[in-house]
């Protein structure tokens, strides 16, 4: 399910109503990699609660993000558990910030919602390890695999007269 009609919803104020869905949300992509949520179909709990002026609603789930080690390429994954909250103002006119950009034509787009409220809870790298070593900047070979240095390279001899140049005092 990715959308969820609202306007079908009897609810007065202060009730609300409670759904179990399952989710199929399409894999992120940081970097040109791409992270799919696992399982397949996230289990999510969506409650949508009735105000005197307008509707509030939560979503809860939780799920692993899998995808290459943002270091060394190996199979990686991030539990991720989102639990947010949106609200729809029912009166069409006023604030911006009283309406939702997920809802549309009396339906949630949960899908949507779910997938960008993720993508919030991704931290910075996705690693296969904390202390992944990564891929040699060299020779490109697993660090974690088989660690190794290689020689000091030498210097680009076309930098050689901006070299010559540091050890030289500044005229003024």
């Amino acid at each position: 399910m990715s959308r969820f009609p609202i306007r079908a919803l009897r609810l007065r104020p202060g009730e609300e109503h409670r759904e179990t869905l399952r989710l199929e949300l399409e894999p992120l992509v940081f970097g040109g990699e791409a992270y799919a949520p696992t399982p397949g179909d996230v289990p999510a709990e969506l409650v949508v609660q009735r105000a005197s002026s307008g509707d509030v609603f939560r979503l809860a789930l939780a799920t692993r993000l899998e995808g290459p080690c943002m270091r060394c390429l190996s199979p990686a994954g991030v539990a991720i558990r989102v639990d947010a909250q949106e609200y729809e103002a029912a009166s069409p006119g006023g604030d911006e910030e009283l309406h939702s950009e997920y809802v549309g034509d009396g339906e949630l787009d949960v899908a949507a919602w779910a997938r960008d409220q993720i993508a919030l809870e991704v931290p910075n790298q996705i690693l296969c390890r904390p202390d992944c070593a990564g891929l040699c900047p060299v020779c490109g070979k697993d660090l974690n695999v088989e660690p190794h240095a290689h020689a000091e390279a030498s210097a680009d001899p076309r930098w050689a007269a901006l070299e010559a140049l540091r050890g030289e005092p500044a005229d003024g």
